[in-house]
């Protein structure tokens, strides 16, 4: 590895900057070498369109992988829930790093709760999944909510709190931890009321597949218990063959027994957004210790998922 600075390629949107720096601040340590952000533009932030008209959230990843196989950047940092399941042979995860929290929270007005929030109270979201699953929570504990379709950073979104167009809004807990925004969360949405969305709180490290120093290198970041996990919460998604729009929730975490881990618990849960019918499963069993397993155990849940009816609740599939 020579002393040339590394080139990472990063979303330009504070968020992205805030956890790509952070990466790269980690890469320093581990290589030595400097890193240098290097910003693109996704079609995802440009367009003001729903996320599931324009292709899910894999519109912020496409830009991000065509610099990295043009040359243009050595490694790029996503955020794992955007990247589309399918990964291109060209390209390789090198590193999945410690996971932040996977939960979801809400910002709301007068620094309210959600099971707080007045009758009729208007909750900002741009995914199916969040909706659905507050909606489902919503009827079965006999409170009267509106989910409202939003997108923007998280500026925006807050700020339609902030200025009363809606009550609150839900964000990732991880995103506004590695903005340093974490004091404005009113409340934290506990995992058994909204599954969060497959790999969320992680990011996902992205090299050329033929930089062989390079992964070696990324891969001192990597964390084990992390990417087993999220290789099988996303093997979840992609054997209900649903894009990363779709009204899928799942979260895989570890059971332990005193200081050791014995196994490792998969949810999985897809629902209708109006929150009328959902199918929700889990399934237990040791911790997976090859790349192979992990996808068994997301798959395994799928299958049962399906049997369940699943695929009626996700409208139109993704192939």
């Amino acid at each position: 590895m020579s002393d040339k600075a590394l080139r990472l390629g990063t979303r330009r949107s504070k968020l992205a900057m805030a956890q790509s720096g952070q990466v790269a601040e980690a890469v320093r340590r581990v290589t030595g070498r400097p890193v240098e952000l290097v910003e693109i533009t996704t079609y995802g932030d440009v367009s003001r369109e729903a996320l599931a008209q324009i292709g899910g959230t894999g519109v912020f990843v496409t830009a991000l992988r065509d610099a990295l196989l043009k040359g243009e950047v050595d490694f790029a940092v996503h955020s794992l829930k955007d990247l589309p399941t399918a990964q291109p042979e060209e390209l390789v995860l090198a590193a999945v790093p410690v996971r932040e929290d996977p939960r979801d929270v809400i910002v709301a007005r007068d620094a309210l709760k959600f099971t707080d929030l007045p009758r009729g109270a208007r909750i900002g979201t741009g995914a199916p999944r969040r909706m659905a699953q507050l909606n489902a929570y919503a009827r079965a504990h006999a409170l009267d909510i509106e989910t409202v379709p939003i997108r923007g950073n998280v500026d925006t979104r807050i700020r339609y709190v902030q200025e009363g167009e809606l009550d609150a809004v839900v964000l990732a807990a991880a995103g506004l931890n590695r903005m340093g925004r974490i004091d404005e969360v009113t409340d934290f949405l506990s995992v058994d009321t909204v599954l969060p969305a497959p790999g969320q709180g992680a990011l996902a490290i992205e090299c050329a597949a033929g930089n062989a120093d390079l992964i070696a290198a990324l891969g001192e970041l990597d964390d084990p218990f992390t990417r087993a996990a999220v290789t099988a919460e996303r093997s979840l998604l992609a054997a209900l063959e649903a894009g990363c729009s779709a009204p899928v929730g799942a979260l895989a975490d570890f059971l332990a027994d005193g200081q050791f881990v014995k196994e490792m618990r998969l949810r999985g849960v897809v629902g209708t957004t109006d929150g009328t019918r959902t199918v929700q499963l889990s399934t237990t069993g040791p911790v997976p210790q090859t790349h192979d397993q992990a996808l068994a155990l997301g798959r395994d849940l799928a299958t049962e998922m399906l049997a369940q009816g699943a695929a009626g609740l996700m409208g139109e599939r993704a192939h």
